[in-house]
C-alpha cells in the first residue's frame, strides 16, 4: 500500500480560492496576453517591452545597466535574460557589450532602432494601461501595485 496521501477536492478548492501565487500568475498571464495583442503590430511581446523599458535606465555608476543588474531588476535569472535578449539583439534593438573596465561584465543598451520601437510601444502601452487602470479605479490599482512591490521586495530579501 502506498504512503501517498490524497488531498480532498474540498482542500484543493480552498487552496485554489486562497492561493496568492495562483491568482498572481493568472492575472499576469491574462495581462501579458492582452499586452501581447497590443504590441503585436510592433512584433514585440509584453515581456520584450518590459525588457526594453528596463534597459532605458542607468546603473548606480551612471552607465548602461549590466546583465546582472537587469536580471535582478526583472527578477529573472541570467540564463533566462540571455535567451530573452537574443531576438532583440538579432533585430538590432539591443546592444550587448563588455564593460570597458571589466570585460567579464556585460552592459546592455538600446540601439537607436530600439529606442524608436520603445517609443512606439510606450504610446500603445499608455493607452491600454490607462484603460485598465480606469476600469480598476485608481486607488485599487495603486494599492495592488504597492502591495505587489512590497511583496517582491520582502521575498527578494529572503523574509518571505
Amino acid at each position: 500500500m502506498s504512503n501517498r496521501k490524497i488531498i480532498s477536492k474540498d482542500i484543493a478548492r480552498s487552496v485554489a480560492q486562497a492561493c496568492l501565487c495562483l491568482h498572481v500568475q493568472r492575472a499576469a498571464r491574462a495581462l501579458a496576453r492582452h499586452f501581447d495583442d497590443v504590441f503585436r503590430p510592433l512584433d514585440l511581446t509584453s515581456g520584450q517591452y518590459s525588457l526594453l523599458m528596463s534597459l532605458n535606465r542607468t546603473d548606480s555608476t551612471g552607465g548602461a545597466p549590466t546583465m546582472g543588474d537587469t536580471a535582478d531588476f526583472l527578477a529573472m535569472d541570467r540564463t533566462t535574460l540571455t535567451a530573452a535578449l537574443k531576438p532583440l539583439e538579432r533585430r538590432g534593438l539591443v546592444r550587448i557589450a563588455a564593460d570597458e573596465n571589466d570585460r567579464r561584465i556585460k552592459r546592455l543598451a538600446l540601439t537607436p532602432a530600439g529606442n524608436a520601437v520603445l517609443a512606439k510601444a510606450y504610446a500603445l502601452w499608455q493607452e491600454f494601461h490607462g484603460a485598465i487602470e480606469a476600469e480598476m479605479k485608481s486607488p485599487s490599482a495603486d494599492a495592488m501595485r504597492s502591495g505587489l512591490i512590497r511583496m517582491v521586495e520582502k521575498l527578494e530579501r529572503g523574509n518571505g
